[in-house]
């Protein structure tokens, strides 16, 4: 019953999108079941087959060994701490290791040509454009502020429709550079496996919300994607890159986390809920399509609120609490929703990165900036209903 609750639910997904689409008449509905089909054939050999599972297994042995590197650098800046199990050492700290290797990566080029080229076979089996297939693939790796800066010297020259799937798409989506934190917070095999899925969320309900036509594609130059002169440059960059990145997470976290505490005192002394149950019965009906049993719908409805209305980190922490008693169906559409950067606070810095490139498209994109959080979020809520089908 839970296969056809979830197969409802991708049509009820397609159906609101299909309901909020300002061009009807040029949806592209072969894309859109290209990629559905892709998505579903990628869910079940990742989770079903004997070889879908090995791979993604040895991926985790690969990432697990990476981040033994990233701990042997911790422990030699702060020593026993790095075996007290904060938070902030053992997960945050992590992020400017694996974005310095990124950004090794990218200058060495192995990663801009890749993104490149794997972009550009999405656009051929999707017919899509490749700036919006690039930037897609782009956000899988490098998060959505990257991406869109990777295609900067194109953003004026996309129609609104173009970027509204550029920057609804990109939401749906994380950064390797926080990946390694994710890893080390809920099962590895559901991250790994919402990030390819993740691709085709956002493109396919937000080119049926804002439909392309033929119109003229742009090249794509992998340049752009690198500004460091030297290999040290890189290592150097990426590791302040990281620093940054760790410190907003965290500053961000302890934001949220103490509002959270002082919205819940307040909720609490007013109709005696917290703020996490009572988002959990506004969110239980989405759980519900999603395939999750009904017994664990208001528990699921509250993570995945609480992810819109701060960010992922914020409501993984939650989930974390909750894990070890929810099924493995639960845990792995709850987990693949939460791998994605769909909140109030990342639209507001994507509108911050248009609007440094172009005053304009700022200014266009601003307008529906609600609309791309929404889709968005539907296409974290199509991974984690995709994900729930083969488990």
């Amino acid at each position: 019953m839970s296969i056809v609750i979830g197969i409802l639910g991708i049509l009820v997904l397609i159906a609101v999108a299909w309901a909020m689409s300002n061009d009807k008449k040029n949806i592209n509905y072969r894309a859109v079941g290209v990629m559905l089909v892709v998505q579903l054939i990628l869910g079940w050999f990742l989770l079903n087959t004997s070889i879908g599972r090995t791979i993604i297994k040895k991926i985790v042995d690969v990432f697990t060994k990476v981040l033994s590197f990233g701990h042997e650098g911790i422990a030699f800046i702060l020593g026993d701490l790095s075996e007290k199990g904060y938070f902030f050492i053992d997960v945050l700290l992590m992020i400017i290791f694996v974005s310095a290797l990124l950004s090794i990566l990218t200058y060495t080029k192995i990663l801009s040509f890749a993104i490149k080229y794997i972009g550009g076979f999405v656009s051929k089996i999707t017919g899509l454009p490749k700036i919006e297939s690039f930037v897609a693939v782009n956000s899988m790796i490098f998060g959505n502020t990257t991406a869109i800066l990777s295609v900067k010297s194109q953003i004026h020259k996309l129609s609104p429709n173009r970027l509204f799937i550029v920057a609804s798409s990109s939401l749906v989506a994380v950064s390797c550079s926080t990946l390694g934190a994710y890893l080390q917070l809920i099962p590895a095999e559901y991250v790994l496996v919402a990030l390819p899925l993740n691709v085709f969320s956002g493109l396919i309900l937000s080119s049926i919300v804002a439909p392309v036509t033929s119109e003229e594609d742009l090249e794509i130059d992998v340049k752009e994607m690198n500004n460091e002169k030297s290999f040290f440059e890189a290592i150097g960059n990426g590791t302040i890159l990281g620093g940054k990145t760790a410190l907003i997470v965290g500053a961000m976290l302890l934001t949220y986390m103490a509002l959270l505490a002082m919205v819940n005192f307040i909720l609490d002394g007013i109709v005696g809920m917290t703020f996490q149950e009572l988002i959990g019965y506004v969110f239980a009906p989405v759980a519900f399509i999603m395939g999750i049993p009904t017994s664990e719908i208001l528990n699921a409805g509250s993570i995945m609120g609480t992810k819109v209305a701060a960010n992922e980190f914020v409501a993984i922490t939650d989930f974390v609490k909750i894990l070890p008693d929810m099924s493995t169906k639960t845990v792995g559409i709850v987990s693949a929703y939460l791998i994605s950067f769909a909140n109030f606070s990342s639209i507001g810095m994507i509108l911050g990165t248009v609007q440094a490139i172009d005053q304009k498209q700022a200014s266009l994109l601003a307008k529906v900036g609600f609309k791309v959080l929404l889709v968005a979020t539907m296409g974290s809520i199509l991974t984690g209903t995709i994900v729930g089908l083969f488990l």
